[in-house]
């Protein structure tokens, strides 16, 4: 019997560790404008243990993303990303963190994509 339950606590486990990726692709949409938040942005995420690759699109403000997932999940470099003072849609970033970043990157009332002025 003990050697039953050893044997299912095993296979749970051991399908448990695949279920998590260790290159998982996924985007998640990010608010901002230009170069300077694209800087901002990547670099925050780039910041998150298990964060291989990142990438922000300025016009369609999606975050393309490569990640462990054995090291990290998507709430956490969304936490480093509003902490940066970009939203996402899930978190938003506090108003102190909003106003530190420059003024040309306010974002939340002006939408445009000034990526051709930086």
């Amino acid at each position: 019997m003990k050697r039953a339950i050893l044997a299912i606590t095993m296979m749970v486990i051991t399908t448990m560790s695949y279920a998590q990726e260790k290159n998982k692709k996924m985007t998640m949409e990010v608010d901002g404008k230009c170069v300077m938040c694209k800087a901002r942005i990547e670099k925050a995420a780039l910041g998150v243990k298990g964060v291989k690759y990142a990438t922000w699109d300025i016009p369609s403000h999606q975050l393309s993303l490569i990640i462990d997932e054995r090291k990290t999940d998507p709430m956490k470099i969304k936490s480093a990303i509003v902490a940066v003072g970009h939203d996402t849609k899930e978190l938003k970033a506090t108003e102190e963190a909003y106003n530190s970043v420059h003024p040309c990157c306010k974002y939340r009332d002006d939408d445009t994509d000034d990526s051709h002025t930086h």
